[in-house]
């Protein structure tokens, strides 16, 4: 089964999925938390902001581009409801944790994790057994 095969498991509030492969996998991740998003609000009433739509997908896409950029071998996305927040919980294999680097104008790229950090509600990083584990807190609708 190729990359473009692979289907989220899915439960009522959470959804996970392993990417693999190219670039693709960040569009890909994008959609997953958008298609997420919407199922909840229309599908189960859960009041989510088109800000919170928006965040969620913009920090999808830099965790993923990160892991795919620096961690050899998948990346696992995992989406879940807790409480009036969706959290965001990218696994991958590299050991070393991010740090966020001080602001410099003058730097071009590498802002991302940056943006995620001014923009979460919630950040924390863990070492797993196996790689690390950063998960992020969106509220879902606005403050």
């Amino acid at each position: 089964m190729g990359e473009d095969d692979a289907a989220p498991y899915t439960t009522t509030k959470q959804t996970t999925l392993v990417l693999e492969g190219d670039g693709s996998c960040i569009a890909q991740s994008r959609h997953l938390a958008a298609d997420f998003l919407s199922r909840m609000r229309d599908e189960h009433g859960v009041p989510v902001s088109q800000r919170a739509m928006d965040v969620s997908q913009l920090v999808v896409s830099e965790l993923v581009t990160n892991a795919r950029k620096y961690a050899p071998g998948p990346v696992l996305l995992d989406l879940r409801l807790a409480g009036d927040s969706v959290e965001i919980m990218v696994w991958d294999s590299e050991p070393v944790l991010p740090v966020a680097r001080a602001a410099d104008v003058g730097r071009v790229g590498q802002h991302g994790l940056e943006i995620v950090m001014a923009v979460a509600e919630g950040f924390d990083v863990q070492r797993e057994p196996v790689g690390k584990r950063i998960t992020v807190r969106i509220a879902l609708a606005d403050r």
